[in-house]
């Protein structure tokens, strides 16, 4: 076959004749071509038509309804009351003018006098002056204080009224000689004035004074906005004016008309800035920044304005409080223009090129330059506080003098020129926020101290002798910080800080400079590092373990130490201090002495201002740095200081804040300096808390010998807390209550006892507490639905849960239990209601991945029924639980508790949280390729219920990729929305179930695992002694009955203890033996005299035959427990070796009560 007949395509019946594939191809695509356009043009034409037809309709409508409105309004005989104004007069009204006069740009004669017809009505409607009954009735404006409905639809007409004024005002030629146009000008000015201004509305009573106002204020926020548009509307009147100063006497408008109405619109274009300097009370404050740059850009830029206008009327428009603003926004709109200019490169030159391209101007002086800027940064500091101080006092004047026509003029000036030097300021600042400029001044500091140093003889110059030091430079920043935090509020220091925290070297710079004079002996602190570095590589939870000092009888003290240990169950520690009190006592003043920084004893008062200035500077960068440095270069690598450092740097900034808060902070030239100490002090000592790195006795030195009494401390802190919104007063023993960390952790615990001992008592005085019997809560629990009972009948009683709550069970078979609910059924209650309820499978908390397999909402919670709620009423349980003393045997995630504290969880806590993503993210963040090849973006992945769901960790995260310059970021978002966002929601709900019971200044007593601790008991080994002293015998037995000693006593023979049973046990044996008990595992915070109800061993009478005793046989019945009352069931034994036996038969069955 040819080529030719290869290509060829055959169209059988259609056609005798054969076409190419080419050829056939283009002739459908032409097709295809010519039908879509024939499509898009029947469609163009029906949209042609759609639209001509509404225009005629619309039309044809408001000619009709034009028609009907005058037949109304010219025969009418109903009563012009407010409804029928609005309703019948105006709705049809704004529609027929709106589409026959304002869309075509045009008055017509008769539209002009229906306009004023209408005008008229309004006016007269707003000045009514009708007898009281009938007052509110009648006047329109009542409607704005009406019903939200009526509110919502005065406004709408009240909108569309003011820009109807405001086009007949740009329409208006009082040289023209049209008489109707300037009657109609000036009726829509009066309109519009009385409608802007409440002391025009006759409707006002001091009920609704507040409403109309807020009805005023948002009228004028929309005349001064883009689509009210007011200034255009002026400016087209203004131009329209003559500029001639005979212009008054050959116009044909009467000049009492023409000055009307100018003078009107003057007042309209003042308004917005007269409304926002009343407003600085009010939430959401007019824009005056857009009315501002409005004024300049309409009214001030018209020709020959002075020469148009009344002279009269020429200061209202030059009042500073009204060209200050504008002058600040013609700042704004420099700098955007030359953003602008700069960005399409038309004029690169508007900038200074010394400044901004890394570099000073050649030949400066480095070191005069820095003295020349501190001392112009101090005097700046200085006139913005006196600034500050005069805007403070002029609010007071404001709050004094409410009767005054024009309040706000002392302030006015003060305000806005200060908020115009921000923007002016800021510009001149930006070499500080770049790090060139920090490295130079550095360089030449390090080179001229060379120079010096290497040449001893140069001449004792004013040139060689003032050199730039660290001190010069240090002062330099630190005024920059706080010049940044006032000039620019929005973003504060942050620049500064970001270039000072990442800058080498500076920060160990600084640290050196004021270790040198905070420790100048250079002390060492070799017994604590030990302890600390050994805390590093174990668990927190193990408890401290502190290194003893050598003895020369080490060795044989130690088999003494161990037997002891083991007869007594006490742990190593506390045998060391029972052995060696005085010893221990010894050290620990020591270690008090030694972490008590004496040159800091007395607070910032008591240091120089040298030295107030590197502390400031370093504790504000070191704070900054802290939020991104993660847990392996703060222990592994130890960038930027050594473990050893950091304790040094904690107990600075431990005995700082104690003293300067004890002492009074030093007033407002010492409040930067406490502040960043305060800061940095709560990371270090949140970052100790997940991750011990420092003693004990460092945070509890400062106090150790002033300490309040715990119930003078509570008292103290309560009363602080009422007042936490004065900070200006606050006592010197404000801060040292909380500052938790310089008291112990059990004399907090007293503390919150005391707490709730308080609020009981105070309950009771008022009548609130519901004791046993009528005035207690009664609930009934279903066994087999102990959650949803507890949940139905407990959770809507809010802060009444604090009251005395009976609870009788219902079996399963649906039968009522017998007994008297005396504490012991409410306390089973509450544990098996938590042991259901956190339990995983129940859907509402999950364990975290980490080893300790915490506690922490189960995010899928939200999805669930009820599911919020049920989390909430979880979090009463565990109020009720705190308030009532009751341990349950539960630990919540260290993440978790810090969203219940208030506090926010950065990067590092991840790793107690979720270790797996901790990991991958250390391995983003120190990834040494390009980390576009691990084809990240900016989203995280979550699955619930089945279903997956894309989360943006920011605007647009889907489309932005994470790359070497964003991985940074990309690492801390990730880490914030596992940390905080995720569980904010329900962690929020716990909170407030929680803070029903218990105030939330109790639980800032705590950290993390300290709030664990109180929940659940400590983390010790079972005191025996401190149990026995604290059982209660029922039953029968006695302090002196057998089974009873057995159960307690130990001897010793020559060689060896004798058997013994509970002292013989090993420490997770006695802690199963009280959980066997007591339902918990760990003992009470304070002891067991805490325990409620008391630790009770009952007699279990168990009578054995006599030959059965002869023949070696003991009692078989095993031991049991009663929970709900902290009661062991211990039968007669005879032999220590089977009470033994029977108690780990029995502890180790998970059974108690049933073992009955």
């Amino acid at each position: 076959m040819d080529d030719h007949r290869k290509h060829q395509v055959s169209l059988r019946g259609a056609s005798a004749r054969e076409i190419t594939r080419d050829a056939l191809l283009e002739k459908v695509s032409q097709e295809r071509e010519l039908r879509n356009y024939t499509r898009r043009a029947t469609a163009a034409a029906i949209f042609i038509q759609r639209v001509w037809r509404r225009y005629n309709v619309i039309k044809m409508v408001a000619v009709q309804l034009q028609e009907e409105w005058e037949t109304l309004v010219n025969h009418h005989s109903v009563v012009m009351t407010r409804t029928w104004i609005s309703s019948s007069l105006l709705r049809p009204f704004l529609f027929f003018i709106t589409y026959l006069s304002i869309r075509h740009q045009s008055i017509s004669t008769r539209d002009v006098s229906c306009i004023q017809h209408c005008f008229k009505i309004l006016l007269e409607s707003i000045n009514s002056t009708a007898t009281k009954r009938s007052y509110s009735n009648m006047n329109f404006c009542s409607l704005a204080t009406g019903t939200p409905e009526e509110r919502r639809i005065w406004a709408y007409e009240a909108q569309k009224l003011i820009s109807i004024c405001l086009f007949i005002l740009s329409e208006c030629d009082t040289n023209s000689g049209d008489q109707d146009t300037v009657v109609l000008s000036s009726m829509a000015m009066r309109l519009i004035v009385v409608l802007t201004d409440t002391k025009g509305w006759k409707s006002i009573t001091v009920d609704n004074f507040r409403d109309a106002d807020r009805v005023v204020k948002n009228l004028v926020r929309f005349m001064g906005s883009r689509k009210g548009g007011l200034y255009p509307c002026i400016r087209k009147y203004f131009s329209k004016l003559d500029a001639s100063c005979s212009s008054l006497k050959n116009s044909v408008v009467q000049p009492d008309e023409r000055f009307l109405i100018t003078a009107s619109a003057i007042t309209l274009a003042l308004r917005p800035f007269q409304t926002a300097n009343l407003d600085v009370t009010e939430p959401g404050p007019l824009n005056v920044q857009y009315a501002a740059e409005q004024y300049c850009v309409h009214i001030l830029t018209i020709p020959w304005l002075a020469q148009r206008l009344p002279a009269v009327l020429l200061p209202a428009m030059k009042h500073m409080s009204i060209l200050s603003p504008c002058l600040q926004a013609l700042l704004v709109m420099t700098d955007l223009e030359k953003e602008n200019i700069k960005g399409d490169g038309r004029d690169a030159s508007i900038s200074d090129t010394s400044l901004f391209q890394g570099q000073f101007t050649q030949g400066l002086n480095h070191m005069l330059y820095v003295h020349v800027v501190n001392i112009l940064a101090e005097n700046l500091l200085d006139w913005l506080e006196n600034v500050g101080w005069i805007r403070k006092d002029n609010q007071e004047i404001q709050e004094n003098i409410e009767t005054s026509a024009n309040p706000i003029d002392l302030a006015c000036s003060t305000d806005t020129t200060f908020g115009s030097m921000k923007m002016s300021y800021m510009d001149l600042f930006r070499p500080v926020c770049q790090q060139w400029h920090l490295m130079k001044l550095l360089t030449n500091m390090k080179n001229v101290a060379e120079i010096i140093k290497c040449n001893s003889s140069l001449p004792n110059n004013l040139e060689y002798t003032r050199k730039l030091e660290l001190l010069d430079i240090a002062y330099l920043y630190s005024y920059m910080l706080r010049i940044f935090s006032v000039l620019n509020p929005a973003v504060g220091p942050l620049p500064v800080l970001n270039m000072l925290a990442f800058t080498p070297g500076f920060l160990v710079n600084l640290w050196e400079a004021l270790e040198s004079y905070i420790f100048p002996g250079d002390v060492k602190f070799s017994e604590d590092n030990d302890h600390c570095k050994s805390k590093i590589c174990t668990d927190k939870n193990d408890g401290p373990c502190e290194k003893k000092q050598k003895q020369t009888s080490k060795d044989g003290g130690n088999k003494w130490v161990t037997m002891l240990q083991k007869i007594t169950g006490k742990s190593q520690m506390d045998v060391d201090l029972v052995s060696g009190q005085a010893r221990t006592s010894q050290v620990k003043e020591d270690t008090f002495d030694v972490w008590d920084v004496e040159p800091l004893r007395c607070g910032p008062q008591g240091i120089s201002k040298d030295i107030s200035c590197l502390l400031h500077l370093f504790c504000a960068t070191y704070s900054h740095l802290l939020l991104v440095l993660d847990d392996i270069e703060f222990y592994e690598k130890q960038v930027p200081f050594t473990l050893e450092q950091q304790r040094r740097i904690a107990s600075m900034l431990n005995t700082l804040v104690y003293n300067g808060s004890s002492h009074g902070n030093g007033g407002e030239q010492n409040r930067p300096l406490m502040d960043a100490a305060v800061r940095c002090l709560h990371l270090l000592y949140e970052r100790d808390c997940r991750h011990q790195f420092c003693p004990p006795g460092l945070w509890l030195s400062p106090a150790r010998n002033n300490r309040p009494p715990i119930a003078e401390a509570a008292r103290t802190h309560e009363v602080l807390s009422a007042k936490a919104d004065d900070a200006l007063t606050i006592p010197s023993m404000a801060s040292v209550i909380t500052t938790t960390h310089v008291f112990p952790f059990e004399e907090r615990v007293q503390m919150f006892r005391e707490f709730i001992k308080m609020d009981k008592f105070s309950r009771k005085m008022a009548g609130e507490v519901a004791g046993p019997g009528s005035r207690s809560i009664e609930v009934v629990i279903r066994r087999g639905h102990i959650v949803e009972d507890g949940f139905q009948q407990l959770n809507y009683l809010g802060s009444r849960l604090k009251s005395c709550i009976h609870v009788s069970f219902v079996s399963e078979c649906g039968l009522p239990e017998a007994g008297l609910d005396y504490g012991g059924l409410f306390k089973e209650f509450l544990t098996d209601i938590a042991k259901a309820a956190f339990a995983p499978e129940y859907g509402l908390f999950s364990q975290t991945s980490t080893s300790d397999r915490l506690l922490i909402p189960n995010t899928a919670a939200r999805f669930l029924e009820n599911g919020t709620q049920m989390i909430e009423f979880l979090g009463k349980v565990v109020g009720k639980a705190l308030y009532e003393g009751i341990l349950l045997d539960y630990s919540f995630s260290h993440v978790f508790i810090q969203k219940l504290l208030g506090r926010y969880s950065f990067l590092d806590e991840l790793s107690t949280l979720d270790l797996e993503l901790y990991r991958n993210l250390m391995y983003v963040k120190n990834y040494d390729g390009d980390v576009k090849e691990l084809s990240l973006d900016f989203t995280v992945t979550e699955e619930s219920l089945g279903k997956r769901h894309i989360i943006e960790l920011k605007p647009g995260g889907k489309d932005a990729i994470v790359t070497n310059e964003n991985k940074l970021q990309y690492v801390h978002a990730m880490a914030d929305y596992k940390l905080n966002r995720q569980m904010l929601p329900l962690s929020n709900a716990f909170y407030r179930g929680l803070t029903d019971l218990i105030s939330p200044s109790w639980l800032k007593l705590f950290n993390a695992s300290e709030f664990n601790q109180l929940l659940s008991g400590g983390n010790h080994d079972i005191d025996i002694t401190d149990l026995r002293n604290n059982t209660r015998y029922t039953g029968g037995y006695t302090e002196g009955s057998r089974t009873v000693k057995l159960f307690w006593e130990w001897k010793l023979t020559t060689s060896i203890a004798c058997w013994i049973v509970i002292a013989g046990f090993e420490p997770k044996e006695r802690c199963m033996l009280l959980k066997f008990v007591t339902s918990c595992s760990r003992a009470p915070l304070l002891g067991f005299k805490h325990l409620q109800p008391t630790f009770t061993i009952h007699k279990v009478a168990c009578d054995v035959p006599l030959w059965a005793t002869i023949g070696g046989q003991d009692v078989e019945r095993l031991p049991s427990a009663s929970t709900c009352y902290n009661t062991l069931k211990l039968p007669t034994y005879k032999r220590p070796s089977t009470l033994r036996a029977k108690l780990l038969y029995a502890i180790n069955s998970n059974a108690g009560f049933e073992l009955s």
